[in-house]
């Protein structure tokens, strides 16, 4: 058993991997002979970390989905469990996956281990009573945005906005045309993107709705192109099933590329699932229509408790609708058609947007690896006494 001091992170999704190997590498210039080990991503593993299993095992999500996943998410926990008790870490970060690693934290924390958990579970959009357990199960929240913190300063929950990665990756600078360049795009193409999401499930229920509102589309504006980004060759495949189905042909106006920061860089419009995707296309200045369906038996469940008016992270940043969303039975193929149709055809005016982006993009550039990094080193050399 190695001697050297240990920081254990647990990251279940992609955008988790993203966040945590930002936070290796921040927290190495702290502690260099530190060893990171738990669960990870490529990009973690890339900076040294020893992932104890593939993250992919963590990737669920919903209400109901997880079900079928239980007994095996149950041995995961009692595995990293007896792992970290023998190893005693400095800390222990859970990135987001919140169902699974707030209970690895209270479990952790009451063996008197230090936790952190980077990424707010969605308290202020549902199931705010899940801040008593919060409290039991973390000595500090890392949160992404700023309306973030009021639930947890006020129940007296240690907590640090730290802003968002992306915001400090992101430029201000428009790359659209160089981004063109790289698809073989000329400057003056109109293109949209078509981002249905990276699971399995979700581009199922979204893509068939995205590339009908795309064929309808250019009934109106046939000059277009749409740019539809994947994620994995098991993603690849399906949108091509998804061609199939529709007689669509792969080509000229329908691209299938393997770069989504590049397409929606590239794009006049991105027409995109809710998530992180959105934050994304706001950072990169790109008008956007947002919609998302969720499994019938998980939005008959969510619709009872969700308590905001919207989804898109855009809107939530606002406090008001920016960018239009339309979400489960209200999402439709002539809805999504129809808001192209407008956008490509120049009838609606874009400025305010843009710089309502714009104020929504500084207030996030915090360089947020380090200050979380910070944040978790004041907590690893705070007294365990205090």
């Amino acid at each position: 058993m190695s001697d050297a001091p240990l920081i254990g992170i647990v990251a279940g999704e992609k955008s988790g991997d993203i966040l945590g190997a930002g936070l290796i590498a921040a927290l190495r210039l702290k502690y260099p002979d530190a060893e990171f080990a738990g669960v990870g991503g490529p990009d973690m593993i890339a900076l040294g970390f020893n992932s104890l299993v593939e993250m992919e095992r963590l990737s669920v999500m919903g209400f109901v989905e997880p079900l079928g996943r239980l007994p095996e998410l149950f041995a995961l926990k009692k595995r990293l469990r007896e792992f970290f008790g023998q190893r005693r870490p400095l800390v222990f970060i859970g990135i987001d996956s919140p169902d699974f690693n707030l209970r690895l934290e209270e479990e952790l924390k009451i063996d008197n281990i230090k936790t952190a958990h980077y990424v707010s579970p969605s308290l202020w959009a549902y199931r705010e009573k899940r801040i008593h357990k919060v409290k039991r199960a973390v000595d500090l929240m890392l949160t992404l945005f700023p309306f973030e913190t009021d639930v947890y300063t006020q129940h007296g929950v240690e907590v640090k906005c730290v802003g968002h990665p992306l915001a400090d990756t992101i430029g201000f600078e428009d790359k659209k045309l160089s981004s063109r360049e790289q698809f073989g795009l000329a400057a003056d193409d109109a293109v949209v993107a078509l981002m249905p999401g990276s699971r399995g499930g979700e581009i199922k229920r979204l893509a068939p709705v995205f590339l009908a509102a795309a064929v309808g589309a250019l009934e109106d504006c046939p000059q277009l192109k749409f740019l539809i980004p994947y994620s994995s060759a098991a993603n690849k495949s399906q949108i091509e099933a998804l061609f199939r189905e529709e007689s669509i042909i792969q080509g000229d106006q329908f691209v299938l590329v393997d770069d989504s920061h590049g397409a929606i860089s590239a794009a006049d419009l991105v027409v995109l699932s809710s998530g992180t995707a959105t934050l994304e296309a706001l950072l990169l200045r790109r008008p956007m229509i947002v919609g998302y369906k969720l499994a019938a038996i998980t939005f008959a469940i969510a619709s009872r408790i969700v308590k905001i008016p919207y989804v898109a992270l855009p809107n939530l940043l606002a406090g008001r609708q920016l960018v239009p969303e339309y979400i489960q039975h209200d999402l439709t193929a002539d809805k999504v058609r129809d808001g192209i149709v407008r956008h490509m055809t120049g009838s609606e005016d874009h400025q305010a947007l843009m710089q309502e982006f714009e104020r929504i993009h500084k207030s996030l550039r915090l360089d947020a690896s380090s200050q979380a990094a910070q944040a978790v080193a004041s907590l690893i050399e705070k007294d365990s006494s205090q």
